[in-house]
């Protein structure tokens, strides 16, 4: 989905932004900044700085926001570069070229003209993605097609859409209905009249699905998301293009000020936000794009962030009145990450929430319990350590209580005299190693190390030296096989009794 951005510059070695996760790189947070950032087809880019032993190097740079591959926005400027002008143009043109194919106000348009053909008429292109109007039938007949498209097919366009699946870039992992059920229900009980769905496109249809069904129901929600896909099967009021990494609309101000009205409806209150951000996604902008939303709502919004359960020391440094829920969210179309699987294997993923814990009640037919000490929901393994006065189990596994540690660890760990400290079995005594795997220098990550050419080559020669053993082993084989074959016995006894023959 995302369209190349900037080329670097030539003769630059720029740090790559793509291997920000692993190789060092920091985001910059800047709360004024003095210039604004350069633009990528995503929106505003975010500032970021390579990080070696602790320390910062003197030259940052700009990248894109929402993708961690340089495949798929490469867009690269050094925060005190001043591009020329023949470079602003490209890139202008570029950027361009990475918006949608229709606005807006026609995607609402092609909607309004969609609903009212006959069934018939109504197609989806799968190839493209698209709905389709009389008028396109030409230039997709050889495309693959569905036809008579129902209103409950368009009212659950995440099952007529492919899933993205660039798991460095926009990953769609999809709820499963077991926990949209779970979450439509829970923000019901809880009195909430209006969801902020920010990147959770299943719970939003399912929302509208309980509303249309049930006249009772005054739930309704707005869906925000990267994936512009989706503005083709709603109003205005309904979905906003959206990138949560930098807090950007994509429909500009129009688009900001129907999320504004949504949020600051009767004054504010019954309104609550739910986010399923990518997992390999920066907590720290994400951080400030939601804090941008709760200042937009003029209260204490609350919030279910839904996000794997070992980010919640990074979530807790940014809202601090956050705490997890033992819930186990799952996914349709994650390989993983589904419910009712046991020990390692049961979904990581939580929701960190800013409403008590006591007031969230978990399906007890799930075999959540309430823990009347610790006065909240737990999973069935979590049990209560009495030396630590609370359920302690984070991953849905039995903890066990290390006396050295004075905390509650992994069923699988142990405790280790050299590190002082509760670790994995075969753990590295050496502690995590900060530099490169080639060389063991610190100052750059294995990706850059000017030996790994040479490494290269001399992997490449023990390759082949493995495969040419391998081959020999495999002609001794055969031809020891081909000793002992039949026809080649009986050739060698008569050859002997012809030897023999001419010896007497």
């Amino acid at each position: 989905m995302a369209a190349p951005g900037d080329a670097p510059c030539s003769g630059e070695a720029e740090p790559s932004a793509g291997g920000r996760g692993s190789s060092g790189v920091e985001v910059v947070l800047l709360s004024d900044p003095a210039v604004p950032a350069p633009l990528c087809p995503h929106g505003p880019t975010l500032l970021f700085v390579k990080v070696s032993q602790g320390k910062e190097e003197a030259r940052r740079f700009y990248a894109c926001s929402a993708c961690r591959d340089r495949k798929d926005c490469n867009f690269f400027q050094w925060e005190d570069e001043k591009p020329s002008g023949a470079r602003l143009t490209a890139r202008e043109s570029r950027n361009q070229r990475g918006r949608p194919p229709l606005s807006r106000m026609q995607c609402v348009e092609r909607y309004l003209r969609f609903i009212q053909l006959p069934l018939t008429q109504r197609k989806f292109c799968q190839s493209c993605q698209r709905l389709l109007l009389p008028d396109d039938w030409g230039e997709h007949r050889e495309h693959q097609l569905v036809g008579d498209v129902s209103v409950s097919q368009l009212r659950r366009p995440s099952q007529l859409l492919y899933p993205l699946e660039n798991k460095k870039t926009n990953a769609q992992y999809l709820f499963a209905d077991r926990t949209c059920q779970f979450l439509v229900g829970l923000v019901s009980t809880l009195g909430f009249r209006r969801v902020l769905c920010v990147g959770t496109p299943r719970l939003h249809e399912l929302i509208g699905l309980t509303a249309s069904g049930d006249k009772k129901s005054t739930l309704k929600s707005l869906l925000l998301d990267i994936d512009f896909r989706y503005s083709q099967f709603y109003m205005e009021d309904s979905f906003c293009h959206y990138n949560m990494f930098n807090h950007h609309f994509f429909d500009g101000k129009p688009a900001l000020e129907v999320c504004r009205a949504f949020l600051q409806e009767d004054k504010g209150e019954g309104v609550i936000m739910v986010t399923d951000p990518p997992f390999g996604g920066l907590v720290e902008p994400l951080a400030v794009t939601f804090k941008k939303l709760i200042d937009d709502s003029h209260q204490e919004m609350p919030i279910f962030w839904i996000f794997p359960y070992f980010f919640e020391a990074r979530i807790c440094q940014f809202f601090p009145s956050f705490c997890m829920l033992d819930y186990q969210v799952d996914y349709d179309n994650h390989a993983l990450y589904k419910h009712g699987k046991t020990g390692r294997k049961q979904s990581p993923v939580r929701i960190f929430t800013n409403i008590p814990p006591n007031k969230i009640p978990l399906p007890t037919e799930e075999g959540y319990r309430f823990c009347p000490l610790c006065q909240r929901y737990v999973s069935l393994e979590n049990q209560h350590c009495e030396h630590c006065n609370s359920c302690t189990s984070k991953d849905g596994r039995k903890w066990k209580h290390c006396f050295l540690c004075k905390k509650c660890v992994k069923p699988s760990w142990i405790h280790c005299s050299f590190c002082n400290r509760c670790a994995v079995a075969h753990h590295s005594c050496d502690g995590p190693k900060d530099g490169c795997f080639i060389c063991g220098e610190r100052d750059h990550k294995r990706s850059s190390c000017p030996n790994i050419s040479t490494l290269r080559k001399a992997s490449k020669a023990v390759r082949k030296q493995k495969q040419r053993k391998s081959n020999k082993m495999k002609m001794e084989t055969t031809e020891g096989q081909s000793m002992n074959h039949p026809s080649v016995t009986g050739r060698r006894k008569r050859r002997e009794r012809a030897h023999q023959y001419l010896c007497s």
